[in-house]
């Protein structure tokens, strides 16, 4: 018998938005860079975004698809609770619609290796639940974390005193991720404390037990060591077997101590394996020990009190996640930016990293604590753990206006805010063609293939130009040619070149002029209060079809 496919349904689930791939246009005066290299890993790649995080993904679509290791999200919560920095409360259905959007472009992000992670607490965890498992697949389900998140409160709370929330966690593909490994734990290190002949490549070892209190019984473990004459017995079993024992006892591995007249055996545990890497601790599934407390902290440290950040998640916890899955180097991505924790700790860590805000405090915030991290000013969170110098930089981006708008008798033109550049980017992103202009030769604005190119131009291309572009052309290449109007007739007489007209030809591709798919809770329609609804029923009519009529309104958003 087939699987059936698991789906959640939702008022509104069927619209979906014809997003516009924006280009992103950089604002250099914002953009920071340290003065001077701090070692040769630095990264300077590193981008921020301010604006729609629709758009913005949309945007990153054509460079980044494939490319993104780890993404980590923390979208507002729905508690129906106005935040200062962010409006968080919608609609159940409204909600799904606009995190599933998102949720799509990001699993396009996502590297087949790679690692999604988000932060929810109960209002949506477990309608969240289902729709990650359509859109990743339930099978790639890795884990859903549970983060203790505080280590008080309970004051205001009526039933229980709530100290979690939840880190859903998904694969790209699961067959494809590698185990998740975390450094040594600072807390662990302390038990490091011997040292033998090894220490200069090995490091120093712990102790552990070699005798085992499991109950599965295996009886080819169960066997006498002998050590000063003597038959050591375990009381269940041993962990290894005699032969590994063996090995062991030649190269000085095991420690024998005799107290009260009753032998232990155990075995060093050294830092670092035999190839010298440190021994990787497991993650587990409970998070403890980063509290919201930490991340209040933090921000309290980098703004002041009266300018922190409400709730940031701790410099701790994210730097748990993001060691567990990614390695120096790798792209790390946060579509909900808030204060900018992601972006730092990925920073601290080595890794290259991509933020996208609307909120003003990307200006007020993010921007002054990632310049706090580059220049090496910003002591707190995880920058000793990490040893943290500074160093590196960060590219600012703002997303593009629309490129078509309406003249004043309602018909779309091409933005006056685009000059040649702009143009010729953004009708290659929507054409499909990597943006790449040649310095020598004017008609190459982008290139899809090795042989295939593009020519974007407001003129109006008479017969001869066409001709000319032909002939430069020549018969190994092909052009497509996006111009304002050409006059010509015959053009089977160029078989290398396409030519199309703007903005005729991109028209309907996409939802043109609209700039906010944000999910404040102002753009949202105001919910219908009871009393009117029970005004304009008819005597007979139910709560049920009430509710029905005030769910098709809060589904206009999206007619």
């Amino acid at each position: 018998m087939a699987k059936t496919k698991l789906e959640l349904t939702w008022i509104g689930k069927e619209n979906r938005p014809k997003l516009e791939p924006r280009i992103l246009l950089e604002d250099a005066s914002k953009s920071y860079h340290a003065k001077q290299r701090v070692t040769d890993n630095d990264l300077f790649d590193n981008r921020l975004i301010y604006g729609d995080n629709l758009l913005a993904l949309k945007a990153l679509e054509q460079e980044f698809t494939g490319k993104i290791k780890c993404i980590y999200i923390d979208p507002p919560y729905n508690t129906g609770s106005a935040f200062e920095h962010y409006d968080d409360g919608i609609e159940h259905s409204l909600w799904l619609s606009l995190i599933r959007e998102r949720l799509d472009l990001l699993y396009r992000l996502l590297g087949t290796d790679g690692v999604f992670f988000c932060s929810l607490d109960t209002n949506e965890l477990f309608y969240a639940g289902v729709l990650f498992d359509e859109v990743f697949g339930r099978q790639n389900r890795v884990e859903s974390f549970v983060w203790k998140k505080s280590y008080g409160g309970g004051a205001k709370s009526k039933y229980v005193v709530n100290q979690s929330e939840f880190v859903l966690c998904y694969a790209k593909d699961i067959s494809r991720l590698e185990p998740f490994v975390l450094p040594p734990d600072e807390k662990v290190l302390k038990y490091y404390k011997f040292q033998d002949e090894h220490f200069a490549t090995r490091g120093p070892y712990r102790l552990q037990p070699l005798a085992t209190t499991s109950n599965d019984e295996r009886p080819n473990l169960r066997y006498a060591i002998k050590h000063n004459g003597e038959d050591i017995w375990p009381e269940k079993q041993w962990q290894w077997s005699e032969e590994r024992v063996r090995l062991a006892m030649t190269v000085n591995g095991l420690v024998f101590v005799k107290k009260a007249g009753k032998w232990t055996v155990s075995y060093k545990q050294y830092l670092r394996d035999e190839d010298g890497e440190e021994r990787p601790a497991k993650p587990v599934s409970i998070i403890d020990g980063f509290f919201t407390q930490h991340g209040t902290g933090e921000s309290v440290d980098l703004f002041g009190q009266d300018n922190k950040f409400q709730f940031p998640k701790p410099e701790g916890l994210m730097r748990y996640l993001i060691e567990m899955a990614t390695k120096p180097g790798d792209w790390v991505l946060d579509s909900f930016a808030g204060s900018g924790t992601t972006g730092a700790v990925a920073h601290k860590l080595g890794r290259k990293w991509i933020m996208v805000e609307l909120g003003e405090h990307c200006r007020t915030h993010i921007i002054p604590r990632m310049k706090k991290v580059i220049d090496g000013e910003d002591p707190g969170g995880v920058t000793v753990a990490a040893g943290w110098q500074g160093g590196g930089g960060f590219r600012y981006y703002r997303i593009a206006p629309s490129l078509l708008q309406k003249d004043s008798f309602s018909n779309w033109i091409i933005s006056k805010q685009y000059n040649p550049a702009m143009l010729a980017e953004a009708i290659c992103k929507l054409a499909g063609f990597h943006y790449a202009p040649s310095e020598t030769i004017y008609w190459q604005h982008g290139q899809a293939t090795e042989t295939d190119f593009i020519y974007v131009t407001t003129q109006t291309l008479s017969r001869e130009q066409i001709a000319k572009l032909s002939e430069e052309v020549g018969d190994q290449r092909s052009l497509l040619i996006m111009c304002s109007a050409f006059r010509a007739r015959g053009l089977d007489a160029f078989p290398n070149l396409t030519i199309k007209k703007i903005p005729k030809t991109v028209l309907s591709r996409c939802e043109w002029g609209k700039d906010d798919y944000s999910l404040e809770i102002k753009n949202l329609p105001a919910a219908v209060p009871e009393s009117i609804l029970d005004a304009s029923a008819p005597p007979n009519n139910t709560r049920s079809a009430r509710k029905t009529r005030a769910n098709q309104q809060a589904a206009t958003l999206f007619d």
